[in-house]
C-alpha cells in the first residue's frame, strides 16, 4: 500500500483509485509467489481492518475526553497510564487488542 501510495499511479486525495487492490495482488504474486492471496477477500479484509483500527486510535488521540492519551514516536504507540486504559477498555471494548500495538503507518 506504500508502494502503490508513493508511485502515485492509484492516489485520490485520501484514497486509492480502482484497481489498486488488482495492483496491489499482482506486487504479493511478485513477492510471495505461491501465497496465493487475493484483492477479494484477503486484501479487502485487512483494509477494513486497517481503517477501523485508524479510528480507534485517532479517537483516543484527537476525540473528546480522551485527552489523557498520547502518542509515543519512537515506538509508534498509543500510550496511557494504566487507568485510563482500563476505564477506556471498559466502555469500548475492541480496544484491549491495541494496548501495546504498534502503528508504523499511522502518522
Amino acid at each position: 500500500m506504500v508502494d502503490l501510495h508513493n508511485v502515485g499511479t492509484f492516489n485520490v486525495d485520501t484514497r486509492f483509485k480502482d484497481k489498486y487492490l488488482n495492483e496491489s495482488e499482482r506486487m504479493l504474486e511478485k513477492v510471495l509467489p505461491h501465497a496465493m492471496l487475493k484483492a477479494k477477500p484477503n486484501l479487502e479484509s485487512m483494509i477494513r481492518t486497517l481503517k477501523r483500527d485508524w479510528a480507534i486510535v485517532y479517537d483516543m488521540l484527537s476525540g473528546k475526553d480522551n485527552s489523557s492519551f498520547g502518542w509515543d514516536e519512537h515506538r509508534q504507540m498509543v500510550v496511557a497510564e494504566d487507568v485510563v486504559w482500563n476505564l477506556y477498555i471498559s466502555s469500548h471494548k475492541a480496544t484491549d487488542q491495541l494496548r501495546h500495538r504498534n502503528f508504523l503507518y499511522y502518522d
